[in-house]
């Protein structure tokens, strides 16, 4: 692994206070069900959390939104906060309106100017949260003129705005936005789509999908068709992710899942240390027994090869038939 790869990466949460942003991390990286969250207090500093995504360290910085914090964070602490970050998540939150919303966009303005200045490579992701509130006719609307107004704020300034998402802890939504940060920060994303690619072909299932461990976020997708259905495995990761909480109140813990109906077979498995693999198909000539062969066949030679997981999946690449 090199030693680019092997850094701590600093990611900053920053947003004004009550947005929901220690309790969507909480979501995200302490398994928290929605409906937990409201017993989470405030952000009242910066509270500092370290988190590994495959060979990822991640130096999380989730920082408190009071107007008060919000100065030193432009004035004493502007160096400590801004210096050597390479992600940076806002969130909005997109029941503020009027002055409240200009209110959020100036202070959006003044972080990604520091950030401009202290750490001109990184990338910035935007959360429109608490989407529910918002009625689903609506959504289109609401979401496209308050993204306009972000990315002018933005505008001249050498910061790269990456994606803008709506967001609720209530859905799938929140698993998309995370899936998508957390695959823009892994090193050579390519081989790992190239070596899912020729695991599916390999296995001859019509969809595979990789999914983080701990958190159930999605690493990859590949399918044999090219229409993707991308909320589809969103919803499937929140609806695994649930799941798997629910698992743990009975102190048991997910190894292998197979569903089989008259149409298809999914079968989900460990794949790696840090992974879960799922495997999808619809030829009834193909057992479930088969498809568990191949991946432990790999996990086997994944676990006698030093190195990252990006390093084992190269392996596997090497290995395809």
């Amino acid at each position: 692994m090199s030693q680019n790869e092997n850094k701590m990466k600093k990611m900053l949460l920053m947003g004004q206070h009550k947005v929901g942003k220690s309790s969507m991390h909480s979501i995200i990286f302490a398994n928290t069900p929605p409906n937990q969250v409201m017993q989470i207090g405030l952000t009242v500093d910066v509270n500092q959390n370290l988190f590994k995504f495959l060979d990822i360290k991640l130096n999380f910085l989730d920082c408190g939104g009071q107007d008060k914090l919000l100065q030193e964070y432009f004035t004493t602490q502007k160096s400590t906060i801004f210096s050597n970050v390479e992600v940076l998540i806002y969130m909005f939150d997109v029941d503020k309106e009027g002055d409240l919303f200009i209110k959020e966009l100036n202070d959006f303005k003044t972080i990604v100017t520091y950030l401009s200045e202290y750490s001109s490579g990184a990338i910035v992701f935007v959360l429109i949260h608490k989407f529910d509130k918002i009625k689903e006719s609506e959504r289109k609307i609401v979401f496209e003129r308050k993204y306009k107004e972000i990315i002018q704020r933005a505008d001249g300034l050498n910061i790269e705005i990456k994606d803008v998402f709506p967001t609720s802890i209530w859905d799938e939504t929140l698993f998309k936005a995370w899936s998508q940060i957390v695959q823009k920060l892994i090193p050579n994303i390519n081989v790992i789509k190239e070596s899912l690619k020729a695991f599916c072909q390999t296995c001859s299932c019509e969809e595979v999908v990789l999914f983080e461990k701990s958190t159930f976020l999605i690493i990859d997708i590949q399918e044999t068709t090219e229409k993707k259905d991308i909320q589809k495995y969103e919803r499937l990761s929140n609806i695994i992710k649930q799941f798997k909480l629910t698992c743990m109140k009975t102190q048991a813990n997910i190894q292998s899942i197979t569903v089989k109906s008259e149409k298809f077979t999914v079968y989900i498995d460990e794949f790696t240390e840090n992974t879960f693999i799922m495997l999808a198909y619809t030829d009834p000539s193909i057992y479930p027994a088969a498809i568990s062969h191949n991946v432990h066949h790999a996990q086997k030679l994944f676990e006698s090869i030093q190195g990252s997981d990006t390093d084992k999946l190269k392996y596997l690449i090497q290995r395809r038939p």
